[in-house]
């Protein structure tokens, strides 16, 4: 995004993942067909193709019209571009995906599907998943009411509000600068906990952190200055996620 990019920045964003975060809402008793399909033939052909590891998840609790979210990263924009033309010509996901790719209009899956393009942090170039089995997640959007105010939120996260979560338990999966998708500026950060208990405690723990507490009474790094909104939600992995 012009202007959003900071000049201290010393890691090459081509050096950094970019992760797709896609949001689809549900028809009335769907869920099924998305899973089979994310589950059967979509997940593995992104495997094929070179992605490693994909993240689904569902919302807790469940908003009224049922919310699965896809997470893909890949190493470059470049790399994007070639695992979408390398599902157009897999035959293997062209027939496990064939009934779900040929439902009629009258009887669709989802009501839209929602993405988002993002870049990973300067101090977090890459997917981290984690390392023991989480059954929370939490995804937290930060929207800003600026470009400039937006850089300095990330600003602060890389200056320390990131080492600080890593050392109270708030364990991160990704940190990433919206390029593509809704209600720019934002950063989005995924959090990943073995359990509620486990989330609750680290949050309060981060509350309480005396550098916490010394980094955010930073006038220039006040909330009211550079952060507009913050939308919370926490997810649960499918079976079928693989990152679990």
């Amino acid at each position: 995004m012009p202007g959003l990019a900071s000049s201290a920045e010393t890691t090459p964003r081509a050096s950094r993942d970019v992760f797709e975060w896609r949001s689809y809402t549900l028809k009335p008793d769907k869920q099924k067909i998305l899973d089979d399909y994310f589950k059967n033939a979509l997940i593995p052909a992104l495997n094929r193709a070179g992605i490693k590891q994909v993240g689904a998840f569902y919302e807790t609790p469940a908003p009224p019209a049922p919310i699965t979210h896809l997470l893909i990263a890949y190493q470059s924009l470049a790399q994007m571009g070639e695992v979408s033309m390398a599902l157009d010509r897999d035959p293997e996901y062209q027939k496990a995906a064939a009934d779900y790719l040929a439902i009629p209009a009258a009887d669709a899956v989802y009501d839209r599907i929602e993405s988002s393009l993002l870049y990973a942090f300067e101090t977090m170039p890459h997917l981290e998943p984690p390392t023991k089995k989480s059954r929370v997640y939490n995804l937290r959007i930060y929207e800003s009411h600026s470009e400039a105010a937006g850089q300095k939120k990330i600003e602060m996260f890389n200056q320390g509000e990131i080492a600080i979560f890593r050392r109270v338990g708030l364990t991160p999966v990704l940190f990433g600068l919206a390029i593509v998708g809704t209600r720019i500026p934002n950063l989005t950060y995924l959090l990943a906990f073995e359990d509620e208990t486990a989330r609750t405690e680290a949050w309060n723990r981060f509350r309480a952190d005396p550098e916490w507490l010394k980094l955010k009474a930073i006038p220039e790094y006040e909330d009211k200055r550079i952060v507009s909104k913050i939308t919370n939600k926490l997810l649960t992995p499918t079976d079928y996620s693989q990152l679990s």
